[in-house]
């Protein structure tokens, strides 16, 4: 269901993206009243091959899991975004899907910019296309070391990298630790780690108390907590 929002919350959409950074109120208005929000529930999907369509969403709060389909129907994790990041289908940015899948992890908000918008808002401002074109590039490198991960790295080694890599976008976010809490914890079940992993939820679940057994990581329902950042950090290679 789409929701405008408030002025304040539309503008704070885009302000948590790095693009926008240096933007001025005014032409961040312009660009949040372009960009209205619109919300999913947990399991939702946001963007389906079956359903294409040309649009770049903004990710304001919550997590999407992007994965493809194998031919024998597993379902690959691509990836997991963060608040504050830009994805979807738009050929004007070279920004592509490439056959994979969009769903909501949690409950989530996007800010949604369609064709038109983006070329009158995005492409027309020389500062917000160069940095678009840095983050496209950035994310291509960031997939060949995935692809590289996969093929070299054992599957200890890839449950340590990726947990470090999501500790690191948690501590880069916005979001407020847990009361109490001393360390960012990642907020995934063995199953979701094990498809962004490329493995079985078995293995992932044995790798995972192995680490818990040397007081790396702590473990609770739903979430894994690092406990000693350098020693994971050996782990991962």
């Amino acid at each position: 269901m789409i929701s405008t929002g408030t002025s304040d919350d539309r503008t704070w959409c885009l302000s948590e993206v790095d693009i926008f950074r240096d933007l001025s109120e005014r032409e961040m208005d312009a660009i949040a009243a372009a960009a209205p929000m619109k919300s999913y529930s947990a399991g939702e999907m946001l963007y389906t091959p079956q359903q294409p369509c040309e649009v770049l969403f903004i990710l304001k709060r919550g997590r999407v899991r992007i994965f493809r389909v194998s031919a024998d129907g597993r379902a690959l994790t691509c990836a997991i975004l963060s608040p504050g990041t830009i994805f979807g289908e738009m050929l004007l940015l070279g920004q592509r899907m490439y056959g994979n899948y969009a769903e909501a992890l949690d409950d989530v908000t996007v800010c949604v910019m369609h064709r038109a918008e983006v070329n009158r808002f995005l492409l027309s401002d020389a500062r917000i296309a160069t940095r678009i074109t840095e983050i496209l590039g950035q994310r291509l490198v960031d997939l060949e070391q995935r692809l590289s991960d996969s093929v070299f790295k054992s599957v200890p080694q890839r449950v340590a990298t990726t947990l470090l890599t999501l500790k690191s976008e948690q501590e880069g976010s916005a979001l407020p630790l847990r009361p109490g809490a001393k360390h960012p914890h990642v907020a995934l079940t063995h199953e979701q780690l094990a498809a962004l992993v490329g493995t079985s939820r078995e293995t992932v679940t044995k790798v995972l108390h192995q680490f818990a057994d040397q007081g790396l990581i702590r473990l609770a329902r739903g979430r894994i907590t690092v406990a000693k950042t350098e020693q994971l950090r050996d782990e991962a290679g």
